[in-house]
């Protein structure tokens, strides 16, 4: 482990992970985003990139073509290194760190870290503690090992499209990078909890993070549905979830998120309307399973009551009863949401070359060990002298 105090000028790193270094070899999404969490909580991450780059670095708009906004959000408290893993010298370079390195995590595919010589035997070699990473397409026990995937290929084959063609009869995307985004937390699970190992027993280990798996057991977790049991009691699925009536719900001037879920809630919400005893007379709606099984009636009730009222009418009377209730923000309305605003979500900073850059803050709270931002994403190469010196020289890098 690192020296966590202070680099450059830069303020001494913070968090629980404050002291480890991360040897970085992920690219695109999913390992930028866990390896930047990891970077939140402390770590000194040194993002490892080819001459040509990350390629989220040429996704604009941007100041300069090889600093979009997607390199931005997603590899802040890191450092970059240049260097050419297929050349011998690139290789013995990135060999050199490996002694004071605690996690070495990539998204190459296996075999050609293997043909590259960056196996998990190798590395142990030189540092037996080290927590080698790997965030794969599908895992290596299957036949579909070593497949290229991106978030839309996750998206199609963990059912996440099936269940947009369930409820409205056209497969599609959802409109962020979804499985990256999820399967780069468990990354970040799985590296943490691999620390948390070696601290208690002085081993490293070798990782493999799947994403086809990781999601599968994600989407099948909502929607495990009457194939929990064997022999099924029922088809897959969670009908509140599949209903086509679930909302966001149309009002009188825009529209509102609102779960009316436990029988007190639909008795006031009923009685609002001009309709008390619905839920005693209809027995579609008497309790929350049936409620659950009449999904789409439900919400065709809620579809057509809630026009008669504004957004602020509808939030004032659910919050006084205890309604869950949200406003539909879009992504634009994010900045200018009261709450966020309030709790200091967003934040600015002046990059060195780039500007002022907008940007969300770390969200978990510590009492004891806070995360800190302490540099922004940077040009590629600008951390290589640093970090290659510092290795030759024997010394280790200050975080």
């Amino acid at each position: 482990m690192i020296d966590p105090s202070e680099h450059e000028g830069r303020p001494a790193a913070s968090g629980p992970l404050a002291g480890v270094r991360v040897l970085d070899l992920t690219t695109v999404i999913m390992g930028p985003a866990a390896t930047q969490i990891l970077g939140d909580l402390g770590a000194d991450v040194i993002k490892i990139e080819s001459p040509g780059g990350d390629s989220m670095r040429y996704i604009g708009p941007a100041h300069h073509e090889d600093m979009g906004p997607l390199f931005l959000q997603s590899n802040r408290n890191k450092r970059s290194v240049v260097l050419d893993l297929k050349s011998k010298e690139g290789r013995e370079a990135l060999l050199s760190l490996v002694p004071d390195a605690d996690v070495f995590v990539f998204n190459v595919r296996p075999q050609a870290m293997k043909r590259l010589g960056l196996d998990y035997e190798t590395l142990a070699a030189i540092n037996p503690g080290i927590i080698m990473c790997a965030a794969v397409g599908y895992g290596s026990d299957g036949p579909n090992s070593g497949q290229a995937v991106y978030d839309d290929l996750m998206q199609a084959a963990s059912g996440i499209s099936g269940l947009f063609q369930a409820v409205d009869g056209a497969p599609r995307y959802a409109p962020l990078n979804i499985c990256d985004r999820v399967v780069g937390l468990y990354l970040t699970i799985a590296i943490t909890s691999a620390l948390y190992h070696r601290s208690a027993t002085g081993r490293g280990q070798e990782i493999e993070v799947p994403m086809f798996e990781t999601m599968a057991q994600f989407v099948t977790f909502d929607h495990m549905g009457g194939k929990a049991f064997d022999p099924p009691l029922g088809p897959m699925g969670y009908k509140r979830l599949l209903s086509r009536t679930r909302g966001p719900y149309r009002t009188r001037d825009g529209y509102i998120s609102i779960v009316v879920y436990l029988d007190k809630h639909w008795r006031a919400f009923c009685e609002l309307v001009g309709d008390p005893g619905m839920i005693e007379r209809d027995p579609r709606f008497a309790t929350q399973e049936l409620r659950t099984q009449n999904a789409e009636l439900a919400g065709e009730y809620l579809a057509k009551h809630l026009p008669s009222r504004t957004n602020a009418e509808w939030i004032e009377f659910c919050r006084s009863m205890d309604i869950p209730v949200a406003v539909v923000n879009r992504i634009e309305d994010l900045f200018e949401d009261p709450h966020l605003k309030a709790v200091g979500m967003f934040r600015q900073q002046e990059h060195p070359t780039e500007g002022t850059i907008n940007y969300a803050r770390f969200p978990i709270k510590f009492s004891a060990s806070p995360a800190s931002i302490r540099r922004l994403a940077p040009n590629l190469g600008e951390h290589t002298e640093e970090v290659l010196n510092a290795a030759v020289g024997g010394k280790t890098g200050k975080n």
